[in-house]
């Protein structure tokens, strides 16, 4: 338990330099933030979007000739799990005005706003609801609510910049401005953010943006956000049904071009059924457990990627898809811990970030793919990063720093979700500093859609981070919990609206799944991958060679 002997050798060097470095923190003495030309550069050679060979261009749907990773492509590049011509479209096992795709903190605002402008809801998720990314984010949520120094003026320029001037302008604006909205609902629904003394929300400045408008609940915002708007839907169970462990696998299109509804397949009795919906909204999330170029992640378990697989097949063009962030600080020791996300609320706090000399080597609040970049940098090309015992390397987060900072229980008060995991493991991060290294965490961009909410397929709407644009090539912390809410509240109040006043009914079809599917077939993609990947395997390949029983991956029998 704990650090080894040669870890603890090593902390000494932070702690020879760390007296020093607290005074100069202390008088507000920083070490330079690059200029946006040394961004550039240093993104260029070191980060990991950039390396030669990891994208490749896709060979069929609504995008093709447009390079994405490896990993992504294969996922686009392969055939249905299921034959549609095996699907009787005319049993209908579910019916709704508005179907909604993914139960994390997207879902689950569409479902309540849906509900909240008159439409019956289902939430169907392909593990628990609540069982997503929103429930692992940590660090806090941007708005601009504090007019008297703050403005979504500044907020919106800032997440442009962080997305270095390629976002969708439509979509960053409506970020921003409906920011202060989503904080005031959040209370409303009874989320304890932290709060100064006379009860004025507590914030900290953040990496790429220049106020300090990160608001939080601690190191668990995500948590809390998911437990308000989980309890507030289960409370409107007359109106909001949630079927869990029912991932859907197609979507179902009607002879009027409007999405229809879905096929969705129970996890534990391998059944597939049919929903049928006069809106759907897809808020399927993310990817990174695909494990772009083999790093770990940040993501939960079910992070496979389903909806871009599912609207790509349906016609949806993808957005942006080409870069992904690697978190700067993800945990990389102990082994139990790696992957797991270390909020940037302790830089937006102040803790330094050092090589295996104790020293700086960059601002600890660029943005994230700089600093990222930066770590990968010292660890490749200066040889300057912190050996892990098992192998690898990682980086020095000095969190004991903010003790000396801010006073003794600091860290215990404001960071008590990581206190706790590492002190299972014989840590104390008031202490004793911890090691990391850029992790796989977010998907900048997605599918393309609207800042209403909708796509071009009438009747399905977008969310969250399935969704591409709002972000451009990199997002901002902070952010990621915004759009969520922002977005999910858009869709779903829209796509009640939608299912009440334009839905048309008409024969439901699958044939879009067969087209796609001979278009893979004419493209001479030979792949026995089948999509969506739904849960990863972690399986040893040595192990899987040995399974010879034949596995159920696709048709309905």
């Amino acid at each position: 338990m704990g650090y080894p002997e040669s870890l603890k050798n090593l902390i000494k060097k932070i702690e020879e330099t760390r007296p020093d470095r607290v005074e100069k923190k202390k008088a507000g003495i920083e070490i330079p933030a690059m200029t946006l030309d040394e961004r550039a550069t240093l993104l260029e050679a070191h980060h990991p979007d950039c390396i030669p060979g990891t994208r490749r261009e896709l060979k069929v749907g609504p995008s093709q000739g447009y390079a994405v990773a490896h990993e992504f492509a294969d996922l686009l590049e392969s055939k249905s799990r299921v034959d549609p011509d095996k699907v009787d479209l005319s049993q209908i096992d579910y019916e709704t005005d508005v179907l909604v795709i993914g139960g994390g903190g997207a879902g689950t605002s569409a479902a309540l706003l849906a509900q909240e402008n008159g439409a019956k809801v289902i939430l169907t998720t392909k593990l628990r609801h609540g069982d997503a990314n929103t429930m692992m984010a940590e660090g806090g949520i941007q708005a601009a609510d504090k007019l008297w120094k703050d403005s979504p003026g500044y907020h919106y320029i800032d997440t442009l910049g962080g997305g270095h001037f390629s976002n969708v302008p439509e979509l960053a604006y409506r970020l921003v401005n409906d920011a202060p909205d989503v904080l005031h609902w959040l209370e409303n629904l009874g989320m304890m953010f932290w709060k100064k003394p006379d009860g004025t929300m507590d914030t900290l400045p953040a990496a790429g943006f220049c106020r300090s408008r990160l608001h939080f609940a601690g190191d668990i915002t995500g948590a809390e956000i998911m437990r308000v708007v989980r309890d507030e839907a289960r409370n409107r169970e007359e109106d909001i049904t949630v079927l869990e462990f029912s991932p859907v696998i197609e979507l179902i299109l009607n002879e009027n071009g409007q999405c229809a509804g879905a096929l969705i397949y129970n996890m534990e009795t391998e059944e597939y059924s049919i929903i049928r919906a006069k809106a759907t909204i897809v808020a399927t999330g993310g990817s990174g457990r695909l494990h772009i170029q083999n790093f770990v992640t940040t993501n939960h378990y079910g992070a496979t990627a389903d909806g871009i697989v599912m609207t790509y097949r349906a016609g949806l063009k993808l957005k942006f898809l080409h870069t992904l962030q690697y978190h700067p600080t993800g945990c990389v020791f102990p082994e139990q811990l790696e992957g797991l996300l270390i909020t940037e609320k302790f830089r937006a706090a102040g803790s330094h970030v050092l090589n295996v000399d104790g020293e700086q080597f960059v601002y600890e609040r660029e943005p994230r793919d700089v600093e990222a970049a930066a770590y990968i940098k010292e660890a490749n090309e200066r040889g300057k990063a912190v050996p892990r015992p098992t192998g690898g390397w990682g980086i020095w987060l000095d969190s004991p720093m903010l003790e000396l900072i801010y006073g003794e229980g600091y860290i215990k008060r404001e960071f008590p979700g990581k206190c706790k995991q590492f002190g299972r493991h014989g840590i104390d991060i008031s202490k004793e500093p911890m090691i990391v290294y850029p992790t796989l965490h977010y998907q900048n961009g997605g599918v393309e859609f609207k800042e209403t909410g909708e796509t071009d397929i009438p009747g399905l709407f977008m969310a969250g981070e399935v969704g591409g644009g709002i972000h451009g090539e990199n997002r901002l912390m902070g952010n990621s919990l915004l759009d969520i809410l922002v977005f999910g509240r858009i869709a779903g109040a829209n796509a009640a609206i939608y299912a009440k006043e334009k839905a048309q009914d008409g024969k439901m079809s699958l044939a879009h799944v067969n087209a796609y599917n001979k278009e893979v077939e004419e493209a001479g993609i030979e792949t026995e991958v089948v999509s969506p990947m739904l849960l990863p395997n972690y399986i040893e390949k040595k192990v899987r060679d040995r399974q010879h029983s034949s596995h159920y991956v696709g048709n309905i029998r």
